[in-house]
């Protein structure tokens, strides 16, 4: 069994890198500095080391470079969530064997350590077996499956989680699975949106208050991070916090201490963070609007959740499930309903179908849901949108099979630079292309 050494002073960090290798078979120890990693190295066997780049004291770079002169044929593989071209340069000509960017792409990890172990890269990446979905998460679509399989991996470690994707497409529930398959699950998991309380009660919210703290502060309250201490907190909308507040939350993810409003006493909690925003943090971030350091600190790993128009599988499963919870199991579409419900693009998501269904029950005087109970919308657009027929569908299949082929040439065959030219989820980009493989199309490098 391969050993390797981990190397990353953020706790969150080395529980992820922790739990993923060692639920692929690899043996690991772990290191919060390059010093104490040297000294593993001086009194131990390791097979492969992966550093964090940027640490306080001895950067990865100087553990690197001080690890290569005892240990001259050790495979070191750098992370780091500071993309420094100038870095990646000096560490390859180091002798690193690959230096990966944050958040982590699991697969792309684990191609890195079995390459440098010699471990056969035909071993295919390992998910949970004991992971049940709740019976309220619906997940027939193979993008959605492959969201969960990745929260499998991740639930069982203490790492941030930054949880992207459009508006209505159910970020939380995907933040109540991951908790719910954590270490964590028996403690609370706590909620926050962000951009639903005012600004200046958000810092109190969070942080708590002292008595006589500012006007109204008639007692002392314990904030939600202290509450969340032995679970999780989920701040949802992240991106819509102030600098002010961002500050000090990054003073959390650092050290996990912070201090009531009104107080000069340091408090720490031990809460796992899960935040989620359906904005794009990485161009807020380049706008000034948002911290980078913070940035980087919240998306040790990234979960995009895909919009519903990607996932047309899961349309008819929602519709049916939120219809049974709404009307009692007592409604059924028409065929008119359903060829509806698959046509229309659903721009708000989830949140939106259930609206729509709620409607319907509400609208609906028998068990059988008609086309005149839907939204206006939904009943214009989805004429609009007719299914293509079946000779017309294989045409359609190869165009966007070239459109994609056009764009991973011009990307170097980068499926993140691919998917954002693209306007699609990496995911959605990666079900495609197996999807054109299943069926026969060409479409890998030549």
């Amino acid at each position: 069994m391969p050993r390797i050494l981990i190397v990353d002073d953020d706790p969150g960090q080395r529980s992820l890198l922790n739990s993923f290798l060692q639920s692929q078979g690899f043996e690991t120890v772990l290191a919060d500095s390059g010093e104490r990693a040297l000294e593993a190295l001086r009194t131990g066997r390791f097979d492969m080391m992966i550093s964090d780049v940027r640490m306080p004291g001895m950067s990865g770079l100087d553990t690197l470079r001080a690890a290569r002169k005892e240990h001259a044929t050790l495979p070191v593989l750098l992370v780091t969530a500071f993309t420094d071209v100038r870095d990646a340069v000096a560490a390859m000509r180091d002798g690193a064997v690959n230096y990966l960017a944050k958040p982590i792409d699991l697969e792309e990890l684990l191609a890195s350590v079995q390459q440098a172990t010699g471990v056969s890269q035909s071993v295919p990446l390992k998910y949970a077996d004991d992971k049940q979905l709740p019976e309220y998460v619906i997940a027939r679509s193979p993008l959605m499956q492959a969201v969960f399989r990745e929260a499998s991996l991740i639930a069982p470690s203490d790492t941030r989680v930054l949880i992207t994707g459009e508006s209505g497409v159910g970020k939380e529930v995907v933040a109540d699975v991951i908790h719910a398959w954590s270490t964590r699950a028996k403690g609370p998991l706590v909620k926050v949106n962000c951009a639903a309380i005012p600004e200046t009660l958000l810092e109190s919210e969070l942080f708590g208050h002292e008595k006589g703290a500012f006007t109204g502060a008639h007692a002392q309250r314990i904030g939600r991070f202290e509450e969340a201490s032995e679970g999780t907190i989920f701040l949802d909308e992240i991106a819509e916090m102030s600098p002010q507040l961002q500050a000090k939350l990054l003073r959390v993810t650092q050290n996990g201490t912070f201090q009531r409003v009104g107080s000069n006493r340091e408090l720490r909690t031990g809460a796992r963070i899960l935040t989620a925003t359906n904005r794009n943090l990485e161009e807020l971030v380049k706008a000034g609007k948002f911290r980078e350091d913070l940035f980087y600190r919240l998306n040790v790993v990234e979960l995009n959740i895909p919009p519903l128009r990607e996932r047309r599988e899961d349309i008819l499963p929602l519709a049916s499930h939120f219809i049974a919870e709404l009307a009692k199991g007592r409604a059924r579409f028409s065929e008119a309903v359903t060829e509806c419900l698959q046509r229309y693009p659903w721009p708000g998501n989830v949140r939106e179908l259930r609206n729509a269904m709620e409607r319907a029950v509400l609208l609906s005087r028998s068990e059988l849901i008609l086309p005149e109970h839907l939204p206006s919308r939904v009943r214009e657009l989805a004429g609009q949108a007719p299914a293509p027929a079946n000779g017309d569908a294989r045409q359609l299949e190869e165009i966007e099979r070239q459109a994609i082929l056009q764009a991973l040439r011009q990307h170097n065959y980068n499926r993140t630079e691919t998917a954002k030219a693209l306007g699609i989820s990496r995911r959605a980009l990666i079900y495609k292309l197996q999807r054109f493989r299943k069926m026969g199309f060409e479409i890998d490098p030549v």
